[in-house]
């Protein structure tokens, strides 16, 4: 399987000790069926996830990080080297289904949106989300509309499909989960609509490998009210 000279969607993978579930992800996004470019990009993990990674090389791009800088840095350096129309987030582990991807990004190839978010919550929150984790996300929603007055119902997920050349005139600055709301507010902030499709979730806690911290609730709230009023 070769990678199209200019791919629709470029989908970006960041990856930090993901060896159980790296494959499962690589072989569900290569066998979507639109045209794309799978970038990997491995935050210097301490497991086997370079050696899974190496195996669908061909099929692949693969950026290794020298060291772990954190999953917005890794998303950055993917960022940096995409080709495709649109570009989205795989998480490397299995709570969403690449499947709803083709749904997400036609709106943005079909000239109809620039930014489009898989939202989670459209019926209610699943009920094997923690919940601290259900807290911080009604908190999130509320805090994007006292801030910026827009009305969302999932500001955390992790499906965000939004056009390459906005994404990138962002000049985005994230290190870790900050990813998320430094999007959301970036992406107001230059006056585009968020359309929300509903999505497929299926949470995992830590023991499962899940690696945000409450500290990330925290730097959420920070990063939306630092990117209301910066330049960018």
């Amino acid at each position: 399987m070769s990678i199209p000279i200019k791919p629709d969607v470029s989908i970006l993978v960041p990856a930090y000790n993901e060896e159980a579930t790296l494959a499962e992800v690589l072989d569900r996004v290569l066998a979507l069926p639109i045209s794309k470019e799978v970038i990997v990009i491995d935050d210097c993990s301490t497991d086997n996830t370079p050696t899974v990674a190496q195996r669908y090389i061909d099929q692949i791009r693969y950026i290794h990080q020298e060291r772990n800088q954190g999953k917005g840095a890794a998303i950055r350096a993917g960022l940096a080297v995409a080709t495709g129309e649109v570009s989205i987030v795989q998480d490397a582990d299995l709570e969403y289904f690449p499947e709803d991807i083709p749904d997400l990004v036609q709106l943005i190839l079909d000239g109809k949106a620039d930014v489009v978010y898989g939202t989670r919550f459209r019926n209610g929150m699943h009920p094997k989300m923690a919940l601290p984790n259900k807290i911080v996300n009604k908190l999130l929603t509320w805090f994007v509309g006292i801030l910026f007055w827009r009305k969302i119902s999932d500001e955390a997920t992790c499906y965000k499909a939004v056009r390459t050349n906005v994404l990138r005139d962002m000049n985005l600055v994230c290190m870790r989960f900050e990813f998320c709301p430094e999007v959301t507010a970036k992406a107001i902030r230059m006056g585009k609509q968020i359309h929300e499709l509903p999505i497929r979730y299926v949470p995992r806690g830590k023991e499962a490998g899940k690696k945000i911290r409450w500290t990330d609730g925290v730097e959420a709230f920070w990063t939306l009210i630092r990117h209301r009023f910066s330049k960018f």
